[in-house]
């Protein structure tokens, strides 16, 4: 495969995330349905502790297991409460680039402040041009939104250097803003961040690394935990700036912490929906396949995090 367009003149300019963005989960019904009624609830606890935006229908909102209606139903709930503090980020992702179309044009008609997209989980591409070619049909039906690419190879069995897809993305791909880059590897993260000047936007995808990004130069970040323990990021992020890294460490020990737990009762998704409902935010079950937690796990949950001390930052929420 050849791309012939190389006019970087054309790339855009766009502003970078600076702060905490919760990747939100969706409420639904015990029967599984979407329960979009008890989104304005969860805006107006997000916005009042501090997020800096959502990114809706990735991951942990489940996404990938809901219908183009829902993913769109799920899209229209939380538009009112975009702002411009309060970025509006639409995962349009799919194996199907035309429904990624569709999934984007709607969320640019709902306000969506970007899109985001992760690569194609069936028949995955193999090279930086077949992924640069997905992408590109899927970011040019809205040219005027910035479109970050959402690297999360572990669940989407993408496994492309990043640093080569930006390199030829950035040549037919004018609205190409950055990465959700949801991995380990801080070599190609550090690699991305210096690409074409510091051009890219790299937001950080694992909050029990938070600090390792920061340190290498990520401004923002979007990760689960950011849901329930905003306050313990917050105080990251702060102590960094302070330059006071005894205390960024001590926190990222405590997210390390709370994270093992996450692990041990589900992962991000089934634990994350758990604890959402121990400080007191009930979103229901998970879609099949993902599994809900029984009430002895549930207990087992709230005493493992009791000795984490996430209760604590528990208490300075508002």
């Amino acid at each position: 495969m050849t791309i012939k367009n190389k006019n970087y003149k054309n790339m855009k300019e766009y502003s970078k995330i600076d702060g905490l963005i919760a990747p939100v989960f969706t409420p639904m019904k015990e029967n599984a349905d979407i329960n979009t009624v008890e989104i304005p609830g969860y805006a107006d606890f997000l916005i009042s502790n501090g997020l800096n935006g959502v990114f809706v229908n990735g991951s942990s909102g489940e996404g990938m297991l809901l219908t183009t209606d829902e993913r769109k139903m799920i899209t229209e709930a939380w538009a009112p409460f975009a702002s411009e503090n309060f970025k509006f980020i639409v995962h349009v992702g799919s194996t199907s680039y035309r429904q990624a179309q569709e999934l984007a044009l709607h969320a640019r008609d709902c306000g969506a402040w970007a899109i985001s997209c992760m690569g194609p989980t069936f028949l995955q591409p193999k090279t930086p041009l077949e992924l640069v070619d997905f992408c590109r049909q899927v970011a040019s039906v809205v040219p005027d939104l910035p479109f970050y690419y959402y690297h999360i190879p572990e669940r989407s069995g993408v496994n492309i250097r990043m640093s080569e897809f930006l390199k030829e993305g950035q040549k037919v791909i004018p609205n190409l803003a950055g990465i959700k880059f949801t991995d380990a590897n801080f070599m190609e993260m550090q690699q991305c961040l210096a690409l074409s000047n510091g051009r890219f936007d790299i937001t950080h995808g694992q909050e029990q690394t938070l600090l390792c990004g920061l340190s290498i130069g990520v401004k923002g970040a979007i990760g689960t935990s950011y849901n329930f323990v905003p306050r313990l990021y917050q105080e990251l992020l702060e102590a960094f700036k302070n330059r006071d890294m005894e205390k960024a460490r001590e926190l990222q020990m405590e997210s390390v912490k709370i994270t093992e737990v996450i692990i041990k009762y589900g992962g991000g998704i089934v634990g994350g929906k758990a604890m959402m409902k121990l400080i007191g935010i009930d979103f229901g079950l998970c879609r099949s396949p993902l599994r809900n937690l029984s009430s002895t796990e549930y207990i087992g949950l709230e005493r493992d995090l009791k000795e984490t001390g996430f209760f604590d930052f528990i208490a300075r929420l508002k």
